[in-house]
């Protein structure tokens, strides 16, 4: 306790949410068997204690109680609203009718509703298992007079064969709507390491109009920094006119969804990614006939950090004309020389400080030794040791040598 809270003022333990009739009754207490000074012996100060618990128990007893009242209040209002919105559980129905005709409290009205849908449907009788020794169970009791209200009969050794047979399957809800034949963009995943690299004429970025105003992600200026960037397509989503484009369509009409459907669908696009506010996202969704169907289809989420850091795993997967890097998740670990990740046969680390000046990067193969004499496809010799500045960029320069390194091809 600090010295700005007494515990023997009801006020004090209302500001810290206590319920008001809760806070008198404590406040009573401390008044009637308050805190006696350090220096009075242990055996009297324990004894104290124990007298002001003996007073609150009865509290805390009614405490106990009105929380379960709560509880169960809660969750029969909570049945109700589903009734009343034509939920199509029997179950439902079920614990009202048992509370209704039984008086029963929600643990044995739920049981009822378990033993009578059994009953109905054909089932062995399977009761709530019991609760602790000594302590009663009324829920099995209820299990049982629902199970019986069903038509169930335990003492019949047909019964689960009779019902059975006259159980009637219940044939399923209709949808009001067909399901759509693919997610909408709101339920696209955010991007990932795993998808393939693609060529940046075969990516169409949607912009959300708010960020390419704003910049506040920064979007456009990490696309930019991107070898071969200006072959991607990028469309723009406004909230209120829809989707349009801003590259790759000099002479599109704006607002003509059929004539940038069509343009879209010109090119073989492999990776879609959104990068938009939730109310472009909604209007998105709307205009989501427009889009072509691709094999990555991804969307940027969470918060701006998160959503800087997802799309650079985008742009790592873009391949510009010429590039070959394998694809894959890199599993990074931090081990106690510094930063190692692993991909196929070989594992970059971080190789400590350069001298003069740097910091140093090693690629190893699987057999733990210097990664030397593998070119790229191209037939350019690749180096596995490297010497970067800024050691904030020293994850990305990692990735890009790994993925290099497990593409490579081995000389002789």
């Amino acid at each position: 306790m600090t010295d700005a809270f007494d515990p023997a003022d009801a006020a004090c333990w209302i500001a810290h949410g206590r319920a008001p009739h809760h806070a008198h009754a404590i406040a009573n207490a401390w008044r009637a068997f308050p805190d006696l000074p350090n220096d009075t012996p242990l055996e009297a100060r324990m004894a104290r204690t124990r007298e002001r618990t003996a007073m609150l128990k009865p509290l805390h007893e009614r405490i106990v109680q009105e929380g379960e009242q709560q509880r169960q209040a809660a969750n029969f209002a909570h049945v109700e609203r589903k009734v009343a919105g034509g939920s199509t559980d029997s179950r439902d129905r079920g614990i009202l009718h048992a509370r209704a005709v039984y008086g029963y409290d929600w643990d044995e009205a739920v049981a009822w509703a378990d033993g009578n849908y059994a009953a109905k449907a054909g089932w062995e009788a399977r009761p709530p298992s019991l609760t602790r020794q000594g302590k009663p169970d009324r829920r099995r009791g209820a299990y049982d007079q629902g199970f019986l209200d069903g038509g169930g009969r335990p003492d019949d050794i047909f019964d689960v064969a009779r019902r059975s047979l006259a159980a009637v399957t219940p044939e399923p809800a209709t949808a009001t709507s067909p399901p759509s034949s693919r997610p909408l963009p709101s339920q696209w995943p955010a991007p990932t390491d795993l998808p393939t690299p693609v060529s940046w004429h075969r990516r169409l970025l949607l912009l959300g109009a708010t960020e390419h105003a704003a910049g506040t992600i920064g979007i456009l200026a990490m696309l930019h920094e991107r070898i071969g960037h200006d072959e991607t397509t990028v469309c723009l989503i406004d909230a209120q006119t829809g989707l349009y484009a801003l590259s790759g369509a000099t002479g599109l009409p704006p607002g003509d969804d059929e004539a940038l459907r069509a343009h879209l669908r010109q090119r073989d696009y492999a990776d879609i990614l959104a990068v938009a506010e939730e109310a472009e996202l909604a209007r998105l969704d709307t205009d989501s006939h427009i889009l072509p169907l691709a094999r990555t289809m991804e969307r940027t989420r969470n918060s701006l950090l998160q959503q800087r850091t997802q799309f650079r795993l985008w742009l790592a997967r873009g391949r510009a004309r010429g590039e070959q890097f394998a694809a894959g998740h890199i599993r990074w670990s931090k081990m106690a020389a510094g930063l190692s990740g692993r991909l196929g046969d070989f594992t970059v680390r971080y190789a400590g400080p350069a001298h003069p000046r740097g910091h140093r990067i090693i690629v190893e193969d699987a057999y733990g030794e210097t990664a030397t004499g593998y070119r790229t496809a191209r037939g350019h010799d690749l180096n596995p040791e490297i010497v970067i500045g800024n050691k904030s960029h020293l994850r990305s320069a990692m990735t890009e040598l790994l993925r290099q390194y497990a593409a490579a091809l081995r000389l002789g």
